[in-house]
């Protein structure tokens, strides 16, 4: 069965970025797409996907938010959390606390795959940067 995944950013681009990259792993594809942290727990209850990947910083609703509501909701949907900050230590526990399973930030958006794939192994993947990371 197909692993659908439900992309929650208020950029555009990131989210054609993010499909394409999604939708380049056999198997899986984007069963919709979020433009804010309200957006994305509606389309979460509806559309029910297998992993949900949240911008950090979104408007009306930011991912920490929306994560929250979405874990209260369908806590076995593992989220991952993707943000422009480095993801440290002090992010990782909120977004722990939030429900998030993962973190990468939009510097290593390359991994966003990697991270998935870990995630539907019910682990965690908490990416920090590194000196030698490259953009998308």
């Amino acid at each position: 069965m197909a692993v659908r995944v439900l992309i929650a950013d208020d950029d555009a681009s990131i989210r054609r970025l993010l499909r394409r990259l999604i939708e380049s792993h056999d198997g899986w594809s984007v069963c919709g797409d979020a433009q804010d942290g309200q957006d994305a727990i509606g389309k979460a209850a509806q559309l029910n996907p297998d992993v949900i990947v949240l911008d950090l910083a979104m408007p009306q609703m930011n991912g920490l938010q929306a994560a929250r509501e979405i874990s209260r909701q369908t806590p076995d949907i593992p989220l991952l959390l993707l943000t422009v900050q480095q993801v440290s230590k002090e992010l990782t526990n909120e977004a722990l606390q939030a429900g998030f399973k993962g973190a990468i930030s939009k510097c290593t958006g390359s991994e966003v795959v990697k991270a998935i794939e870990v995630l539907l192994q019910h682990q965690h993947f908490f990416q920090p940067v590194r000196s030698d990371a490259f953009a998308w």
